[in-house]
C-alpha cells in the first residue's frame, strides 16, 4: 500500500464542483495505481527467488501463498490503472493498434497481458493440462516479459521519471529485481554445480513411497531442521527448471546422508521414483518453518497427518526419538486403506523410545480391522484428543481439503489459531 500514499491527488480533486468540470484529478489517482503495480509486480521476484532472510521468519510456503496473492493485487491495481484512464481519458490511451499505437502504450498493454496471462495460466494449471516444467518456463517467461514491458511503459510515458528522485528510484527497483534473477538462476545454480550428491539407495515403501538416499560427493548440507525441506534435482543440470520441494526424512542429529520420501503422484515424481542407484543429484535447501524446534517449551505435541502428508511429521518424531524427548506426543494418521499407510512399521517402533500414542484412521479398513475408521472428523478428535490438549501445539500436514476440514473441527473444539501450524502441501 505504500505507494498509493507517497502519490496523492490535489486536494481540489475531492471538490464536486471540480470533479464535474475536470477530471484531470484521476490521472495522479492512475499513476498511483501504475505505481503501486509494479513496484508489487517487481516485489514478487523477492518472494519467488528463496531468499532466506524472507523465507525463514515465515517458511517457504507461507511467502509462496503471499506471492501468489500479492499478484492477484498486483494484477489488479493494473487493471484499475488502465480502467481509469479508459472512463476518464481514453484520448490518453490511444489507438489500440499496434502498429499505429505510441510504442510505450503498446508496451502497457503487452505488459498487462502478460500479466494477465500468468495469473490464468497459474489458477488453472490442472485444468489446463500444463506439465510443471511447461509452466514454470511460461510463468517465468511471461514475468518477465510483463516486467519488462512495464518498465519501458513507465520510461516511455516519463510522468513518474522526470526527476532524479524518480530515476534513482525506478533505476534501483530494476537494478534489486534484475539481481535476484541473476542470484537465482545462475549464482545459486552454479553453487549447486559444485557441491552434486549422489543416490546411494532406492528403498520402495507401503503406499507406492519410494525413498531416496543420498550421499554429499562435495560440501554437505548444515543446519537444517527437522521437518525442513529441500528444492531436489536429479539426473538433470543443475540450471534447469524442473525441480520439486520434498521433505527431508533424515533428523539432523543422523546426517551427513539425506533422505527424501516421494509418492508418484506426477509426471516428474513418478520420474524421480523410479531414479537408479548412482544417479547425480543437486539439492536447494533447507526451507520452511514447520518444525519442532520451534516448540522446545510446548508441554505436549499433537500431529495429524493424511496421506504422504506424513513425510514432515515423519521427519520431526525421528528428531525427537533422536533426542529421547520425553513429552508425550499424540498422532493421528488418516488413509484411504490399511496398505496406504505408509512407514507404519517404522511409526511402531518408534512407540518403544517416544511417549507416543498413534491412532492409524483408515477410510476403506480391511476384513477385521478394529481401529478407528473414515476419516479424520469431529468424532476421530473428540475421541482420540483429551481436553488437556487444547493448549499443545497441533502440527497438520495433507491434502488441502483434509488439512481445512482439521482445521475447522479444532476450532470448533476450542483450539486457538496460534496452536495451529500445517504445512501447505502444494506450493504451486
Amino acid at each position: 500500500m505504500h505507494p498509493l500514499v507517497i502519490i496523492s491527488p490535489p486536494e481540489s480533486c475531492y471538490a464536486p464542483q471540480r470533479f464535474r468540470k475536470n477530471q484531470s484529478c484521476q490521472i495522479p489517482r492512475s499513476e498511483a495505481l501504475g505505481f503501486g503495480a509494479l513496484g508489487m509486480a517487481a516485489l514478487q521476484f523477492a518472494l519467488t527467488g528463496r531468499l532466506r532472510w524472507i523465507t525463514h521468519p515465515f517458511g517457504a510456503d507461507i511467502v509462496y501463498l503471499a506471492h501468489r496473492y500479492l499478484s492477484w493485487g498486483a494484477v489488479g491495481l493494473m487493471l484499475a490503472h488502465f480502467a481509469l484512464l479508459y472512463v476518464f481519458h481514453q484520448d490518453m490511451l490511444g489507438v489500440l493498434n499496434p502498429l499505429e499505437a505510441r510504442w510505450e502504450l503498446t508496451a502497457g498493454r503487452v505488459g498487462l497481458v502478460c500479466f494477465l496471462a500468468l495469473i490464468v495460466t497459474s489458477e488453472f494449471r490442472k485444468r489446463l493440462h500444463l506439465r510443471h516444467e511447461w509452466w514454470r518456463s511460461l510463468h517465468l517467461g511471461l514475468a518477465l516479459c510483463g516486467m519488462i514491458a512495464a518498465t519501458a511503459h513507465v520510461l516511455g510515458v516519463g510522468n513518474l521519471t522526470d526527476t532524479p528522485a524518480k530515476r534513482a528510484l525506478w533505476l534501483g527497483v530494476t537494478f534489486g529485481f534484475v539481481a535476484i534473477l541473476v542470484y537465482t538462476h545462475l549464482i545459486r545454480p552454479w553453487i549447486s554445480a559444485r557441491n552434486p550428491w549422489r543416490v546411494v539407495a532406492n528403498t520402495q515403501e507401503r503406499g507406492g513411497v519410494h525413498t531416496l538416499e543420498l550421499e554429499p560427493q562435495a560440501r554437505a548440507l548444515h543446519r537444517w531442521k527437522p521437518g525442513q525441506f529441500a528444492w531436489l534435482k536429479v539426473e538433470r543440470s543443475p540450471y534447469s527448471l524442473i525441480e520439486h520441494p520434498f521433505t527431508i526424512s533424515t533428523a539432523p542429529e543422523k546426517g551427513p546422508n539425506l533422505t527424501f520420501s516421494v509418492k508418484p503422484l506426477g509426471d516428474h515424481s513418478a520420474e524421480l521414483a523410479n531414479t537408479a542407484v548412482g544417479a547425480r543429484a543437486y539439492v536447494d535447501g533447507p526451507y520452511g518453518a514447520f518444525s519442532i524446534d520451534r516448540l522446545a517449551k510446548a508441554p505436549g505435541l499433537v500431529m495429524i497427518a493424511g496421506g504422504v502428508g506424513i513425510t514432515p511429521i515423519l521427519a520431526n518424531l525421528h528428531a525427537l526419538e533422536a533426542r529421547s524427548d520425553p513429552r508425550p506426543i499424540i498422532l493421528i494418521y488418516g488413509n484411504a486403506t490399511w496398505e496406504d499407510a505408509s512407514f507404519r512399521e517404522e511409526l511402531g517402533n518408534m512407540k518403544r523410545h517416544l511417549n507416543l500414542t498413534l491412532v492409524h484412521v483408515i477410510e476403506n479398513p480391511p476384513e477385521g480391522w478394529d481401529g478407528a475408521t473414515g476419516r479424520v472428523d469431529r468424532e476421530t478428535l473428540i475421541e482420540h484428543l483429551p481436553a488437556d490438549t487444547r493448549n499443545w501445539p497441533h502440527l497438520l500436514c495433507g491434502p488441502a481439503p483434509m488439512v481445512q476440514a482439521v482445521r475447522r473441527e479444532l476450532d470448533k473444539l476450542g483450539v486457538k489459531s496460534r496452536h495451529i501450524d500445517h504445512e501447505i502441501f502444494e506450493l504451486v
